[in-house]
């Protein structure tokens, strides 16, 4: 089976055509880094084949690889129709392809879910708190706690003084249990903004009845503030109790309810995902 070539501009099309589509970044992280199109997502060639089934488990998924050049591209799809790929293109001519047909690159990582942040503040004007203000709190003993959303491994090589590690995905399960008392003043941190932003929104979208705060920055606003990170000792949030949970599933089922979210059982799902890989 041959492996088609892509112009950029259909790419493009493809990607807004409501049509699945994986589109794969195969070069280093340090060039994807440098500039990419949003929606690519970086997989090295040297990592390919080893993790191409967790990223791209239907083998007849439409797939579009960028590379450095065409050539790098078409060897990185033969290694993946070697493994049973069907639907290959490759991006004629790569990123820089991309950039001369006026289409644009970003740089960094993890890009769309930082721009997802940034546009969830702009448009729910997600509160925000400065490091010397939740200092000036910490000190003067008001009643806050703050929150590190970031994953337990990152929270234990550094952390705000005071903050329990406490993953964003379990801040709705345990935050009866972290601040039971609705005049706390909850803060949510992480490394920058992003996790923090969400968190903190994610904890007003669920009704709680506290002030909640990103803190700005994250631990960067902190140390840019002039003030020191724990690189030792720390608190993980404890397992949630029976109430806390419980009241988490009610603040989940109002919140799907208020914007119309449908549910399926585990069944289903496991039975979706057998006909999906058939």
């Amino acid at each position: 089976m041959s492996i088609a070539l892509v112009d950029a501009p259909t790419v493009q099309h493809w990607l807004h055509d409501g049509q699945e589509i994986a589109f794969i970044d195969v070069r280093e992280a340090g060039l994807h880094g440098l500039g990419h199109p949003l929606l690519a997502v970086n997989l090295p060639y040297s990592r390919l084949e080893l993790d191409i089934a967790a990223l791209v488990p239907r083998h007849a998924t439409r797939t579009v690889l960028l590379a450095a050049s065409t050539t790098a591209g078409t060897r990185a799809a033969s290694r993946l129709q070697s493994r049973g790929y069907t639907r290959l293109h490759v991006l004629d001519g790569g990123a820089a392809a991309w950039q001369a047909a006026g289409l644009p690159l970003f740089q960094g990582v993890n890009v769309p879910s930082k721009a997802f942040a940034e546009f969830v503040e702009h448009v729910f004007h997600t509160p925000a708190i400065e490091a010397q203000e939740v200092r000036r709190l910490q000190d003067s003993g008001a009643d806050l706690v703050v929150l590190d959303s970031r994953t337990a491994a990152e929270y234990r090589r550094f952390h705000v003084p005071g903050a329990i590690s406490c993953p964003g995905s379990e801040l709705v399960l345990r935050i009866a249990d972290l601040a039971p008392s609705p005049q706390t003043l909850v803060v949510v941190s992480c490394a920058g903004r992003t996790r923090g932003i969400m968190g903190a929104q994610t904890l007003i979208d669920a009704g709680i009845p506290n002030r909640v705060a990103a803190l700005s920055g994250g631990t960067q606003g902190w140390r840019l503030a002039g003030l020191a990170l724990e690189t030792t000792g720390g608190q993980e949030a404890p397992d949630a109790s029976p109430a806390a949970r419980e009241q988490a599933a009610q603040r989940a089922a109002q919140l799907a309810e208020r914007h119309a979210i449908g549910t399926i059982d585990a069944e289903t799902l496991a039975r979706s995902g057998r006909r999906a890989f058939n």
